[in-house]
């Protein structure tokens, strides 16, 4: 089975809305095994919309199209798609009841627009939208299928994971799992050149996702059940744990780099003070996102100035003087002085250049270094990263974030065996 992915709304083509559900659904698809070879975007026009979906009828098997099924003269996509099949629209009174507990539950009148929604190419079917009027509808129809989803993300996510999925599924008649191997501290270059031997395969695939600072690798096999397309993933994730070992911060496709720090730290009663300057704060940002930092997370500080970093952190002037804020011998004391301070199990300090001025030839916009501390033992890192001000400080972010979780697995590891 090929898939064709088209997406329907003049706001996108105007970029006056980012096409996430592109994304969402060419993902989904990977994540499915079912290859998308086309993908486009069309404004609300019959004309244009009608050619497009005649194209992907004749070279696609399964077309999804997502957006133009409101109330609204120019939503048309539901409407083009049965003249092009040349189905006629009937009432679906499951969709119509639908509509009608709708508007009674937000105590609303039902514009009369609205029961255009109820309405679905005869033969096809349903499928319920749980956060909105528009159902999404299935259509088969001489060996290909076209798949019907609302615009908004609220409404297109959940209809397609807990409908469409099972459906698409049930067609295969396979069983799908799927883990992700989520590494930080290697390039996706590099990746690629390690797990070259097994990216070939076909029952399980492995792919990988390039991320910022962080690569993602999934494996993905089919089977007859479950239980054994988990024996397929298996050693091939053993193999991936084997080749890149630490830098392996999860397996669980939920958990991000910010969690599995928390989640450390936790499981070790470990608190960690976070000392910033170039990222502001972001750190401690992305810490807090997490349910339970507040277990983990003992205090922060934001220390802009060199006088802040003297204040709080105990940086000597006479550091600052020689070497500058922006140096490994900051960066060091300013862990040191974060970890005494505080009296944390360890602190995690940045200083950097994020730009796009104050770079100089010597120390060029990107230069960070991050400190570390954690039980007395302090490393410092030097850093380059490239992009704009928000990715350099993204990026330091996240570096920072797996400095500090190997820094905790190298001292578990040194105080195992002492």
């Amino acid at each position: 089975m090929s898939a064709e992915i088209i997406c329907v709304g003049t706001e996108l083509l105007l970029g006056n809305i980012v096409n996430t559900n592109a994304a969402y659904l060419a993902e989904r698809l990977a994540y499915l095994g079912i290859p998308c070879y086309y993908q486009s975007v069309v404004g609300d026009n019959e004309e244009r919309l009608m050619h497009l979906v005649k194209i992907a009828l004749q070279r696609s098997e399964l077309v999804i199209l997502s957006g133009g099924l409101g109330p609204t003269e120019d939503d048309l996509t539901k409407e083009t798609a049965a003249k092009a099949l040349g189905l006629k629209l009937v009432e679906d009174s499951v969709s119509k009841e639908h509509i009608i507990q709708f508007f009674k539950i937000r105590n609303k009148t039902i514009a009369e627009n609205n029961w255009k929604q109820a309405l679905i190419p005869e033969g096809s079917i349903a499928l319920e939208n749980e956060n909105g009027t528009a159902p999404g509808i299935i259509i088969e129809q001489d060996g290909r299928t076209l798949i019907l989803l609302p615009g908004p993300p609220n409404e297109l996510l959940p209809m397609f994971q807990n409908q469409v999925e099972p459906y698409l599924l049930k067609k295969r008649k396979a069983s799908i799992y799927s883990q992700m191997v989520k590494l930080c501290g290697i390039g996706e270059s590099d990746v690629e050149e390690a797990i070259r031997d097994l990216t070939g395969s076909t029952n399980p695939t492995v792919a990988t996702y390039a991320k910022t600072s962080e690569v993602h690798i999934r494996v993905t096999a089919f089977s007859e059940t479950e239980e054994q397309a988990r024996k397929l993933v298996k050693p091939v994730v053993n193999q991936l744990k084997a080749r890149f070992g630490s830098m392996i911060y999860t397996t669980e496709p939920e958990v991000s780099l910010e969690q599995a720090v928390v989640e450390l730290l936790a499981k070790n009663n470990m608190k960690v003070t976070c000392a910033e300057s170039c990222t502001g704060g972001m750190v401690a940002a992305r810490l807090i996102n997490v349910p339970g930092a507040s277990a983990v997370l003992h205090e922060s500080f934001v220390t802009y100035s060199n006088k802040a970093k003297r204040t709080y952190l105990d940086v000597k002037k006479g550091t600052l003087k020689k070497f500058g804020a922006v140096s490994e011998e900051t960066a060091k004391e300013m862990a040191r002085g974060g970890c005494i301070n505080t009296k944390a199990d360890a602190c995690i300090a940045l200083t950097g250049i994020a730009g796009p001025d104050g770079g100089t030839e010597e120390k060029p916009v990107g230069l960070v270094y991050i400190g570390c501390s954690v039980a007395g033992k302090t490393e410092v890192r030097e850093c380059r990263f490239s992009g704009n001000r928000a990715k350099i400080r993204e990026s330091a972010c996240t570096a920072a974030l797996n400095m500090l979780r190997t820094c905790i697995l190298e001292y578990l590891s040194e105080t195992k065996f002492t």
